[in-house]
């Protein structure tokens, strides 16, 4: 038999503990090209060392042939849900939610961040289309907090919220007077942010704080003892490894 007739079955296999992710499209490279993909570990379950995640059947040439693209997928996603998993488990037991950001490889944005709910973290807004977040160059462009705020307000319906990234606690407050309805505050020190959360709170405004810039995961306890709402950390998809994965020959099937 040739390559293109023999079947055969092929194991792909964790090298290291994993956090097991990118089943969907791995399956769809096989499915494209004659081969059946068969889960064994479900999607966010831990793998360890030498565990068997999936096999895939069917025809050698088709298996070899998706090979390298399948388990490009399933390391990168793999990856990436592990990686999470590790930076939001010292602070699981608290009410802090940590979310990823827009830094995601061109055409990969739902596929990594889909990684990220995987690995047990949750997402930012998806594009610019479904949330206004007022950055510096924005604050830039219209000359101050309050005119950018409103700017934003003059242009989207009444039930879209606004959130405004702040520097100091000038900013805080101008953003507060503004109507914004969350306020991210960007690289600021412990003992800034605990006076921000502070000013927000005594505001007696119903406004969801946000910290971001440059966040590790030995932060995140430290910052959910502040009372912040929520993190947001791009390096869950940027800093992420990729996962060490294989796929091993197996035995083959009698011939049809």
């Amino acid at each position: 038999l040739t390559l293109a007739e023999r079947r055969t079955r092929y194991s792909i296999i964790a090298k290291a503990p994993v956090v097991v992710c990118g089943h969907e499209p791995a399956a769809a490279v096989f499915a494209q090209l004659g081969a059946t993909y068969r889960t064994v570990v479900a999607e966010g379950e831990m793998a360890s060392y030498g565990d068997t995640i999936a096999m895939v059947e069917g025809p050698s040439r088709a298996i070899l042939t998706g090979e390298r693209v399948a388990l490009n997928f399933l390391m990168r996603l793999c990856g990436i849900a592990t990686h999470t998993r590790g930076a939001i488990t010292p602070v699981a037991h608290t009410s802090l939610q940590v979310v990823d950001t827009r830094k995601t490889t061109p055409l990969l944005r739902r596929l990594e961040r889909r990684a990220v709910k995987i690995g047990g973290g949750a997402n930012h807004r998806f594009a610019l289309f479904d949330g206004v977040l007022v950055k510096d160059n924005h604050i830039a462009a219209c000359g101050g907090v309050e005119a950018a705020v409103l700017s934003a307000r003059r242009n989207v319906h009444h039930l879209q919220g606004i959130e405004v990234e702040v520097k100091d606690l000038q900013e805080v407050r101008q953003a507060l007077g503004a109507g914004a309805d969350a306020i991210m505050l960007d690289n600021m020190l412990y003992e800034e942010i605990a006076d921000a959360v502070a000013v927000i709170r005594a505001s007696g405004r119903h406004v969801t704080i946000e910290v971001s810039g440059n966040l590790t995961a030995d932060r995140l306890p430290r910052l959910a003892g502040l009372g912040v709402d929520l993190v947001s950390m791009g390096g869950l998809i940027h800093q992420a490894t990729w996962a060490d994965l294989s796929m091993r020959w197996g035995a083959e099937d009698p011939p049809i």
